[in-house]
C-alpha cells in the first residue's frame, strides 16, 4: 500500500483563498480527486491523506463529503478552533468519523512566532490525545524553537512537522534548521512529512541536488522509521509535477532496504495516522 500523506483540495474562491498570489495563478481552479486520481495512477499510489487547506469546521464537511465518493481518501487531517470553549465536545463530535485522523492549523501564517505556546493553544492541543488525534505542525524554520518546546511539553501527543518545517532551500541556510530539527526529532513521537520541498526552492530552475543536504540531515534525525512521503498537490505545481515531487524522494532512498522505502511510501503514514483499509 502506497501513501500519499500530505494532499490537499478546493475550489479557489478569491475571497478566501488570500494566500493564492498573483504568482500563484495555477493554483486558482478547481483542484478535486478527478484531477488527482490520474496522477496518483501513474505514480502508483493506493491512498492519500487529504489535509485541511481551509481554517473552518466546514473544511472537515468538505473534505468528508469527498471521501466518501473517492475512497483513495485513507483518512482526513481536518481543522478545528483548538481554542474554543466547546472543544472537548467539537472533538468527540469529530471522533464519530473515522476518516479523521487530527487536525492541522496554519501555524506559519501566525504573526506570533510563539503562537504554539499560548495556553489556550497548547491547551487545545493536549485535549486531542483523549481521542487519539494528532497534530500536524505546519511552521517555518523560524518557528522551530517554539515547536520544540511544544513537543517537550506534550511528549506523548502524536506530531508530525509538516514540509520538513520548509528550510530555506532557494537560499542555501541550513544550520539553524539542522540544529532544531535534531532537537525536536529527539521525541519518538515526533514524525516528519517528506513534502512541500520543491516549493521552497527556486520554482523555475531547482535541481535535485539542492534538497540532499536537508534529505540527509531528516533521514540522519528522524530515521526511515518516522518519515513519510507527501506530494503537497496541488501545491506542488508550483515547481513541478506530481510525478516530479514523487521521483525526488524515490531517487533519494533508491539505495535503502526494501523494508524502509515501505515505512516511507506508506506504512509509516498508515501507522501515524491509524489508517484502515478494508
Amino acid at each position: 500500500m502506497r501513501i500519499d500523506c500530505h494532499q490537499h483540495f478546493w475550489s479557489y474562491d478569491p475571497a478566501i483563498d488570500h494566500w493564492i498570489t498573483d504568482q500563484m495563478t495555477v493554483l486558482k481552479g478547481a483542484f478535486t480527486p478527478f484531477e488527482l486520481l490520474p496522477e496518483l495512477a501513474a505514480a502508483g499510489i493506493d491512498a492519500t491523506v487529504a489535509v485541511q487547506a481551509r481554517q473552518s469546521e466546514s473544511e472537515n464537511f468538505f473534505l468528508l463529503d469527498l471521501s466518501t465518493r473517492c475512497p483513495q481518501i485513507a483518512g482526513i487531517v481536518g481543522w478545528i478552533d483548538l481554542c474554543a470553549p466547546n472543544l472537548p465536545e467539537r472533538l468527540a463530535f469529530f471522533s464519530r468519523f473515522p476518516k479523521i485522523c487530527g487536525f492541522r492549523h496554519v501555524v506559519q501564517d501566525e504573526p506570533d512566532d510563539n503562537f504554539v505556546l499560548r495556553k489556550d493553544v497548547m491547551r487545545g492541543i493536549a485535549a486531542l490525545r483523549e481521542y487519539n488525534f494528532t497534530y500536524d505542525i505546519l511552521i517555518y524554520p523560524r518557528q522551530l524553537p517554539a515547536a520544540i518546546k511544544l513537543v517537550e511539553a506534550l511528549p506523548d501527543q502524536p506530531f508530525v512537522i509538516d514540509h520538513i518545517a520548509k528550510p530555506l532551500v532557494k537560499t542555501k541556510e541550513i544550520a539553524t534548521w539542522s540544529h532544531d530539527i535534531r532537537i525536536i526529532a529527539a521525541n519518538p513521537y515526533v514524525y516528519c512529512k517528506l513534502s512541500g520541498l520543491i516549493t521552497e526552492a527556486e520554482w523555475s530552475n531547482w535541481k535535485a541536488e539542492d534538497f540532499r543536504p536537508y534529505l540527509d540531515v531528516v533521514f540522519e534525525a528522524f530515521g526511515p522509521e518516522r518519515l513519510m512521503f507527501g506530494s503537497d498537490w496541488p501545491v506542488c505545481l508550483l515547481a513541478g509535477t506530481y510525478l516530479q515531487v514523487l521521483l525526488l524522494v524515490e531517487d533519494y532512498t533508491r539505495n535503502l532496504k526494501p523494508k524502509d522505502k515501505e515505512d516511507i511510501f506508506g506504512d509509516n503514514a498508515a501507522r501515524f495516522y491509524r489508517l484502515a483499509f478494508s
